[in-house]
């Protein structure tokens, strides 16, 4: 499909492999592509929110007169997206509230399914085009490897009577490769939607210096220039949030993709003294102090992810106020690991409907984000929006729309003027 994309050329790109390069030029905010998922299916959390078919939000969805857990926009929907449905519609009632595979068993579903109904080339030439994912099948450590023997046992437990499963071997390979190609679908606010796999934009390198971003209009993937692009320029993604330091990232980059980034921020670490800012006073810290909180705060963050479907908020709330105490000894408050620790503690207060107490961490992290995080960023335009609709639902209607335009000033470069986000936000704005 990429050679009839006008403009775009596959490449093999020096020390990475095949990627993507443009052949003309592109300007800030301008489309190169848009992808249709191969293949995708929505998170069990926004069930009765979303169309399950073409992702649209609205109310009054209809249920599937089966299953009574599907919802769709109309009959058109709720047949195009039969073919997929039935695999787990009488599943669903026979299984009750015992039926409960991952979401990565139901999108390995989708695709086995599609692979059966459709006359294409294996699956794993057609939605997997780049890495040499099948080497990393060994490479895995024993909680992920655990973790993916839990998904290959739900997929036959759950689907076993409609699918053709292939063998043990085969389907931890494929299990491993939709790992790394997949994308999390994210509303405006970055709400996990659903996940979906895209050939085209699977074939895109990462850098921590992007050149495009990817936003989704229903279940297609559009990808938009964030610089001014020149015919040779590669087309290039973060696999990653790109909030934290040099070797966070490569971290993370490592542990999920297995690669080390040698882009030239992470060559040259020019954002790492800002992100990792620490107060003033006139006796500088010894750098082990400095080393020693790092180290705190790398090993709250692991704590608070491990007890955060255990603890209740407001345990998890006096957590993140405990270490943003500890840390503040020595860190900023535009330190990305209190930011870190800020953005925890606003979504709890949003779980437990203090707006007053979201808002105030939002405040606080609004302004360094959008320094530390790169232009047209949409951690920066989803915390906009958050702090918008705060501000309006506490009557505060000029700092509403204020902060609500700054949102949109991002969107309208990431997801294109004509989006169905930005024509709901202008809404919003006019009804005030």
């Amino acid at each position: 499909m990429t050679e009839s994309i006008k403009g775009v050329e596959r490449f093999d790109s020096p020390g990475k492999g095949r990627g993507l390069r443009v052949t003309k030029p592109f300007k800030v905010g301008e489309l190169l592509f848009s992808c249709p998922a191969y293949s995708y299916v929505l998170t069990v959390k926004e069930r009765g929110c979303f169309c399950e078919c073409c992702f649209t939000r609205k109310e009054g969805l209809a249920k599937c007169g089966k299953c009574k857990k599907a919802f769709y926009c109309n009959v058109k929907c709720q047949k195009a997206d039969w073919a997929m449905h039935k695999l787990e519609c009488s599943a669903m009632t026979a299984f009750g509230e015992n039926w409960c595979p991952s979401e990565m068993s139901r999108l390995v579903a989708r695709i086995l399914a599609k692979k059966k109904t459709q006359k294409e080339r294996c699956v794993s030439e057609k939605i997997l085009l780049i890495g040499d994912v099948q080497s990393h099948v060994e490479d895995v450590d024993n909680e992920k490897r655990e973790m993916t023997e839990v998904d290959v046992a739900g997929l036959h437990r759950f689907y076993s009577k409609h699918l053709e499963i292939p063998d043990h071997k085969d389907l931890l390979t494929l299990f491993s490769q939709v790992a790394c190609n997949g994308f999390t679908i994210e509303d405006d606010e970055l709400s996990h939607i659903g996940t979906a796999i895209y050939p085209d934009v699977a074939l895109i390198n990462h850098s921590c210096l992007p050149s495009v971003i990817v936003t989704y209009d229903g279940t297609s993937a559009d990808i938009r220039a964030v610089k001014d692009m020149k015919p040779g320029d590669e087309v290039l993604i973060s696999y990653i949030d790109l909030l934290y330091p040099t070797d966070d990232r490569n971290n993370r980059l490592r542990e999920s993709y297995y690669f080390t980034c040698e882009c030239q921020e992470c060559k040259s670490r020019s954002m790492d003294k800002a992100k990792l800012k620490v107060r003033k006073q006139s006796d500088p810290f010894e750098p082990e102090v400095i080393n020693n909180m790092v180290r705190y705060a790398r090993k709250t963050i692991r704590e608070f992810r491990a007890h955060k479907n255990i603890k209740t908020p407001s345990e998890l709330l006096e957590m993140c106020e405990q270490s943003l105490d500890h840390m503040g000894a020595v860190f900023d408050d535009s330190n990305i690991y209190m930011l870190h620790m800020m953005y925890q503690a606003m979504g709890i207060c949003l779980y437990m409907e203090d707006p007053e107490g979201a808002i105030s961490y939002g405040e606080k992290i609004i302004k360094p984000y959008s320094k530390l995080y790169p232009p047209y960023s949409l951690n920066v335009s989803s915390m906009y929006l958050k702090l918008g609709r705060l501000y309006m639902g506490l009557e505060k209607h000029s700092a509403g729309i204020s902060t609500l335009k700054k949102a949109m000033a991002i969107m309208e470069v990431a997801h294109g003027k004509n989006h169905l986000y930005l024509t709901e936000l202008r809404k919003e704005i006019k009804k005030k």
